[in-house]
């Protein structure tokens, strides 16, 4: 990996932080490419296009700035990965781009979000809207929400949490049985905590990215969720029936705040991005970063760095201005929508919680400057 791990002391930050500090000249070649007809194509963006990519490897750019890793068990640190610059991600035979045929992702909700139905309405229906926003050009479809019992699921107690878990692998096969032909990927995501088998303690999410199938959990971001205060806590139990789902009736599922709703966007976006092929991301900040703990995951930014945005560009070809205009109208929108989308019950419903976007309005409003100017 050609880049510098700057220390803390260097940079004026605690001393067991390091930055990870790219030269200028790597950053260009990762973004524009050394391959001449790869940097053709970049040449046919437009010069306030340019403008905004090229603040990659711009010194001191206020607007992508590099990678601050806080300990040893941050995501890159403990995890070594070869990088992947926009060559490798175009070049790249294994990844998958929408079609005419196949041209929708499809969100299926498991079990319920927030405290009834009405809820996982909205939700659901702020969660898609994003989405359509951050792959501008794609539909995004809500499938009905079906509860647990509906997936044949595996399910256990932790023994560790006392939390109620799901098999992630089985929702994985449930969800390739439902997974439409239009559609270019099929994400279930859920409030119930998820585990990927016996040995393991939990994981947020699983994916496969040859069958364009992911399984995502927001439980884990439930501000109370590791506290002592958490109401999904239930008692010990002797180990339940496989076939008697009972125990999900009436479930705990968190109030959805508007922290919650970030985490949610910003773990949508990224697992998809993979499905895309986009991996994760180490020359700048970016949503595409690996995280390995929830205070990495809330560092990361919303939205993805020139690099990682040039290759989603690639792949479905949309205007980069009408993309960071639809990402600010979502963020302006306060009401549900009122009408479009949504259910009769659920449309006096409740109004989006944008309070903790406010520092990622205020930097998509700057990324547009740049694109106006």
């Amino acid at each position: 990996m050609q880049q510098r791990l700057v220390s803390g002391i260097e940079r004026g930050v605690p001393e067991e932080m390091k930055v990870i500090k790219h030269s200028e000249e790597v950053l260009k070649a990762a973004l524009v490419s050394k391959d001449t007809q790869l940097a053709k194509l970049y040449e046919k963006f437009n010069p306030k296009e340019k403008g905004l990519l090229n603040e990659a490897f711009r010194p001191g750019s206020v607007l992508f700035k590099p990678i601050t890793l806080h300990s040893e068990s941050d995501w890159i640190s403990s995890h070594p990965e070869p990088t992947q610059d926009f060559a490798q991600f175009y070049h790249d035979p294994c990844r998958k781009t929408p079609t005419p045929q196949k041209n929708r992702i499809y969100v299926q909700p498991i079990g319920s979000f927030g405290d009834s139905r009405v809820s996982t309405d909205v939700y659901m229906k702020w969660l898609k809207d994003y989405c359509e926003a951050f792959y501008y050009g794609l539909i995004v479809r809500i499938l009905g929400p079906v509860p647990v019992s509906h997936t044949g699921c595996p399910f256990r107690i932790n023994e560790n949490t006392y939390n109620l878990q799901i098999h992630a692998g089985h929702l994985l096969s449930y969800l390739k049985k439902k997974k439409p032909k239009d559609a270019f990927c099929i994400v279930g995501v859920t409030m119930i905590d998820l585990y990927p088998k016996d040995s393991w303690n939990f994981v947020f999410g699983q994916a496969s990215l040859t069958e364009g199938m992911g399984i995502f959990s927001f439980a884990r971001y439930d501000s109370d969720f590791y506290s002592a205060n958490y109401k999904g806590t239930l008692k010990a139990t002797k180990k339940l029936p496989p076939s008697d789902y009972s125990v999900f009736d009436g479930y705990y599922t968190p109030e959805i705040t508007s922290k919650l709703l970030l985490r949610s966007c910003k773990t949508l976006t990224h697992e998809i991005g993979h499905i895309f092929g986009l991996h994760h991301c180490q020359w700048l900040e970016c949503v595409m970063q690996g995280s390995n703990h929830l205070e990495e995951s809330d560092r990361r930014p919303l939205d993805l760095c020139p690099i990682c945005l040039r290759k989603l560009q690639s792949a479905l070809g949309f205007n980069i201005l009408e993309r960071y205009k639809a990402l600010q109208k979502w963020m302006e929108e306060e009401a549900t929508g009122t009408e479009e989308g949504l259910s009769s019950e659920a449309r006096p419903s409740l109004q989006k919680p944008l309070e903790a976007f406010k520092e990622s309005y205020d930097w998509i409003s700057k990324c547009l400057e740049v694109l106006q100017k």
